[in-house]
């Protein structure tokens, strides 16, 4: 049976008249990456802050744990690594001397971490270097190896690929993936980057102006995103009757941009290319194609409808 890490009821923060994050309800279990999804100023952030304690709720509970009173809720943020914003770190100092300030600032008494986690993240030959000459994805690295010294069982990360550039995004990623498969360390990490946060998540939660839309599992996900024919036409109303009378077909979506998603025919491009053109329709480009993540979530808040 699986554990519940996290759960909220009903989570809410206002901000004067302004809903950031409004009656949330989500449920994390043991061992999973959490892909939390949303745009800029979906109220993804907030969220995050509320779990972490950053931020104080307006109304709803929190359990973390199995726990939550604000006591129990502090002893389960003790378990708890968390990367909201940038770390701070000393600039003229070494990654190792700024892990061993904390260490000794936190009071974790084994000084070897220091050594384990810089070598977990690939840090270990640039230990001696000065934080001020790290690029940005050495830093967001180091960041990790600071939550990893408390040995967490949860790991919060708000937009933490945000500005790195494609390798730094790759090596990134597969810390994150070792840190889950090897110390069995649960992950909510929110990101922009749909395409890359589809090669991490093993389930999705969907927000947008503060609501919460979905929660799916990535293998649920991946059978909703099935295979379609994507064509750009000159006339979708006109293209849109064509499929419906002559095809036979009701399982279709229009989208901006005179595009035509069609779930039905998928193993019949031609025919029904040819079918439209033979009834007077423009066909510009047609192709097979499957839906991602981010045409899943412009579909979800409402980008896209159905003919």
């Amino acid at each position: 049976m699986s554990i519940t890490v996290l759960k909220t009821r009903n989570l809410t923060k206002k901000y004067s008249r302004h809903l950031a994050v409004n009656n949330v309800n989500i449920e994390i279990k043991q061992g999973e990456i959490y892909g939390l999804v949303g745009r800029n100023g979906a109220g993804k952030t907030t969220l995050l802050k509320m779990i972490s304690g950053l931020t104080i709720p307006s109304s709803g509970e929190i359990e973390m744990f199995g726990e939550t009173s604000n006591g129990g809720l502090n002893k389960s943020r003790m378990r708890t690594g968390c990367i909201i914003e940038t770390p701070s770190f000393f600039p003229y100092l070494s990654a190792k001397k700024n892990l061993e300030y904390y260490r000794i600032q936190r009071g974790i008494l084994e000084k070897k971490c220091v050594d384990e986690v810089l070598e977990f993240v690939g840090l270990q030959d640039v230990r001696t270097k000065k934080f001020k000459n790290f690029s940005l994805g050495m830093k967001q690295r180091l960041g990790l190896a600071l939550t990893l010294m408390a040995s967490p069982d949860l790991l919060i990360l708000d937009e933490p690929i945000n500005g790195l550039d494609p390798e730094g995004i790759v090596e990134f990623r597969e810390i994150l993936l070792k840190m889950n498969r090897e110390k069995n360390v649960t992950i909510i990490i929110s990101s922009h980057i749909l395409g890359e946060l589809s090669q991490l998540a093993t389930t999705y939660g969907f927000i947008n102006n503060g609501k919460f839309l979905e929660q799916i599992s990535a293998k649920q996900l991946e059978e909703k995103c099935k295979s379609c024919i994507a064509m750009k036409v000159d006339n979708t109303e006109k293209a849109s009757v064509i499929i419906e009378k002559q095809l036979g077909c009701s399982e279709y979506e229009v989208l901006n941009g005179n595009e035509i998603r069609l779930y039905e025919r998928i193993d019949a491009p031609g025919i029904v290319n040819k079918t439209l053109i033979d009834n007077g329709v423009i066909v510009s480009s047609i192709n097979n194609v499957g839906v991602n993540l981010e045409n899943y979530f412009i579909k979800l808040i409402g980008g896209a409808h159905h003919a």
